[in-house]
């Protein structure tokens, strides 16, 4: 065998070192983030035999949940196009007004549960643009009688200043801001611009104003029953949504929540069997 004496070996010029470096070196795959982690809100929706005479909750229905709280207002609208363009796609753009605060908007995209897999909806919504390290956006599972629904929310405030109590704005001004606020994500969904046109186009549904009762209750220390006033199918007279909720991080407390909130409602004959979904509610009927 015949060495090269070290002075003749080829030297590399310095764009083929560095080829030949990358070539040997070990590579690392490229990870997406990991899938976004939840926090959970049962919502059972309730009869009218739950409410009093004032329509509001009856004191045992009070005292089944652990609603201590008096009532609190709160006003808000949902934004669309006349055909529901933004709902169609899964999003929903709401402006609320609580009572002595600022106005609330809320850009949230939905994504649905099937068959209770929660973490296929989540690597869905991971595809999507939605992971956990979006920090922009609040990944939760609404949690209701028969049904889960991923959710991811953007949340924004505008100042309140010169609307007293729940007042809401007109649905111009109302929707300037919402426009005015939209966050990337919407504003390019399908295609650049789309979400931003489509809110310039939308109108308000609604204003609806709810009266929310607090409290805590098994492993939740954010229970709240929503006593909704909203009009009729025909678009006439009044019918009341009565909605139990309970917020927890916890995926076993919020399936422990979700059992034991039907048995207590079922056994006392307050329980609605099914889902009533409010912001499509809204959407439909105003």
């Amino acid at each position: 065998m015949t060495f090269l004496p070290r002075a003749t070996r080829p030297v590399l010029a310095g764009s083929a070192v560095a080829l030949a470096v990358a070539l040997l070196a070990p590579t690392s795959p490229a990870y997406a983030a990991a899938n976004a982690v939840p926090t959970y809100e049962v919502k059972i929706n309730l009869t009218t035999a739950a409410l009093d005479a004032g329509f509001a909750p009856s004191a045992a229905v009070r005292s089944a949940f652990g609603i201590t709280g008096s009532a609190k207002a709160r006003s808000y609208s949902y934004y669309d196009t006349d055909g529901l363009a933004l709902d169609a796609q899964g999003w929903s753009v709401r402006l609320r007004h609580k009572s002595g605060s600022s106005f609330e908007e809320t850009y949230k995209k939905r994504f649905p549960v099937t068959n209770g897999d929660i973490d296929a909806a989540l690597t869905t919504a991971n595809a999507a643009g939605f992971d956990s390290g979006d920090t922009n956006y609040d990944a939760e599972v609404d949690w209701g009688y028969a049904k889960q629904t991923l959710s991811f929310s953007n949340e924004k405030s505008h100042s309140s200043s010169g609307y007293s109590g729940t007042a809401m704005p007109t649905s111009t001004t109302g929707r300037t801001w919402l426009v005015n606020d939209i966050p990337g994500k919407l504003e390019n969904w399908n295609a650049a611009g789309w979400g931003k046109t489509t809110l310039q186009a939308s109108r308000a549904h609604g204003p609806v104003t709810a009266k929310v009762y607090g409290g805590a209750w098994g492993p939740s220390d954010d229970a709240s029953i929503e006593v909704l006033p909203v009009v009729g199918a025909n678009g006439t007279g009044t019918e009341y949504v009565v909605e139990l909720s309970f917020k927890t991080s916890s995926y076993a407390d919020a399936a422990t929540l979700h059992t034991d909130a039907i048995d207590v409602a079922e056994a006392n004959g307050w329980l609605y069997h099914g889902d009533i979904l409010k912001t499509q509610l809204i959407l439909d009927r105003y």
